[in-house]
């Protein structure tokens, strides 16, 4: 195996599991060249460059960037100015003194306000990198709110950061509040927090590439205690890891930082930082813990998974994050064809983001070929009635490259491909992860391990990851050699069918079989659901689902069904 040196990567005198060093592809090339812009998992093998894309493993080798680096914008320079009298005053009623807006830049101007179609009095927040000023946010008094066109979406305050500890608020306010407070290492969010329904916000985190986030020890998550705020920080938390998270709570009477400084003053809100309480390790728990959620569950209803798209469904399959499904069937049945138009039934619907492992589905143009097709619902290749336009492949490419990141490790053994999905959660935030087919992953064990122990322990490594993090893992794996019954089909396959091992029954929280009848009429395509581990999710059943060759999609189609069924039934 090769080492960091190998690529050019010197970690000098560095320890540790994870260090900061310089890139050598971009860093002699840059203006700060002596920055150190590449992370490095020591003991993993794995390095990213923040600033220039550039990763891979020791094992793999480099790795070419998912995506070409964005182009921003730069805002011209705020010219150094005493904020105005106006300005003093505003903050002060809001409990900033005038120190404090000093020393953020903060001045008064005027900028064209897209909302109203006009020129407006502002106030401007410098967004700055290193004493450069990346963007501005300009706030009116009437909360009317913009920043800098084309320019990169940065953390506030980002100068700021410490590695002992560093807090994370939704707004500029409440991070002048805690710097009030006398913590300066604070930092906000650029955009807020979503609004509930908002779908796709976790593409929205580029912030998170800043390298010197590695090198926080602790993260105090202080955002509002609003159902926006408490989504903004259970993703905040998801990507930056639970045990480096602490999470702080605010007195009824109050939703944010700046609430807290007026209404209780500096010392109260300095001393509910320091009492921020750790995220609960895995594996642990207090029982006082479980009070506030369960009264929620009661009032609420408990939390269901993600409806598959397809309405038949819902009944008996839902798709719950921190959750994993074994999808198993016939060669030739179309498990992954069905998984795949479930994954874009998923991005499309509430905009999650997937990692896809399908050595079977390559070269990658392939798949994507026939990702567009289910998206769009034409075909790709001419012959068909109904084939997509160019314009109509470009604008799926754009969406699927949104929306799905291929995996593509030279030695995808399990440990590696949960590496590449970890980074993938921080750089990306993907809900979703599809191995297909299991087969296809690199499966070298210890002599004295067993293939039942090793998969017993994949599995575990699998559920750990998915709950860890929040995403859902689809799992395609082949059933051993069946016999055809006296009709001459095949049965359906059960969980206990899958090679290697009955763990595949016992571990999976949902397991799936694709089946259908190729005595009938191909269209008609069975999910079989054989295994449910929560009855809010769904129930052993099946559905029939209609396949359309042309364009890989599949749909309820109650007539179609029904005259399908009845007259097997029937017969």
């Amino acid at each position: 195996m090769k080492t960091f040196a190998d690529f050019g990567i010197e970690l000098g005198n560095r320890s540790g599991t994870q260090v900061k060093v310089l890139c050598p592809r971009c860093s002699p090339h840059r203006k700060k060249a002596r920055l150190p812009c590449l992370s490095v998992n020591v003991d993993e093998g794995i390095w990213n460059c923040w600033h220039c894309g550039w990763s891979g493993t020791t094992k793999g080798g480099e790795q070419a960037p998912s995506r070409p680096p964005k182009i921003f914008i730069k805002p011209r320079p705020i010219p150094p100015a005493p904020p105005a009298d106006s300005v003093i005053a505003w903050f002060a009623e809001r409990g900033i003194p005038q120190a404090i807006v000093e020393r953020n830049g903060i001045v008064k101007t005027h900028v064209w306000f897209p909302q109203v179609e006009g020129e407006q009095a502002c106030i401007a927040f410098p967004y700055v990198r290193g004493g450069e000023v990346i963007n501005v946010k300009y706030r009116t008094r009437d909360k009317l709110f913009r920043m800098h066109a084309g320019a990169e979406r940065v953390l506030y305050g980002l100068d700021d950061i410490d590695a002992g500890r560093l807090v994370w608020v939704e707004g500029e306010m409440d991070k002048l509040a805690i710097e009030v407070a006398g913590i300066v290492s604070c930092v906000s969010v650029p955009d807020g927090a979503p609004t509930p329904d908002t779908k796709a916000y976790e593409t929205k985190f580029d912030f998170l590439s800043e390298a010197r986030l590695a090198d926080v020890a602790r993260h105090v998550i202080a955002v509002d205690a609003d159902a926006p705020g408490q989504r903004l920080a259970q993703e905040l938390v998801r990507r930056l890891g639970p045990e480096k998270c602490w999470i702080v709570t605010w007195p009824e009477n109050c939703k944010d930082a700046n609430d807290v400084l007026l209404a209780c003053g500096p010392a109260v809100l300095r001393q509910l930082v320091d009492d921020a309480k750790p995220v609960p390790i895995e594996g642990t728990l207090r029982p006082g813990e479980l009070l506030a959620e369960i009264e929620y569950d009661y009032d609420h209803g408990i939390e269901k998974g993600v409806s598959t798209g397809w309405t038949s469904m819902d009944d008996v399959y839902r798709v719950m994050p921190g959750e994993w499904t074994l999808v198993t069937g016939i060669p030739g049945h179309g498990k992954s064809e069905w998984l795949d138009a479930l994954i874009v039934n998923l991005a499309r619907q509430y905009g999650w983001t997937f990692a896809m492992f399908s050595p079977e589905n390559q070269p990658p143009k392939y798949h994507a070929e026939k990702i567009a097709e289910k998206f769009v619902g034409k075909s790709f290749a001419a012959g068909w009635a109904h084939r997509m336009s160019l314009s109509e492949a470009r604008d799926a490419l754009a969406w699927i490259d949104a929306h799905i990141t291929f995996v593509q490790p030279a030695m995808p053994t399990i440990e590696e491909l949960l590496s590449i999905g970890r980074q993938l959660v921080l750089r990306h935030g993907i809900r979703g992860f599809v191995i297909d087919p299991w087969n296809e992953i690199d499966h070298s064990r210890a002599v004295q391990l067993s293939e039942t122990e090793h998969i017993s322990q994949c599995l575990s490594k699998i559920r750990a990851f998915a709950r860890l993090h929040g995403i859902h893992v689809f799992i395609v794996a082949h059933p051993t050699k069946l016999q055809k019954g006296a009709d001459g089909q095949y049965p359906v396959p059960t969980p206990y069918d899958v090679a290697g091992s009955a763990h595949w029954r016992n571990k999976a929280d949902n397991c799936l079989t694709v089946w259908r009848d190729t005595k009938a009429d191909n269209a008609t395509v069975e999910v079989h659901v054989q295994k449910i581990r929560k009855k809010a999710n769904g129930k052993v059943g099946m559905v029939p689902l209609r396949y359309v060759r042309s364009c890989g999609q599949y749909h309820d189609d109650p007539e179609f069904i029904r005259a399908r069924y009845e007259s097997k039934e029937a017969a």
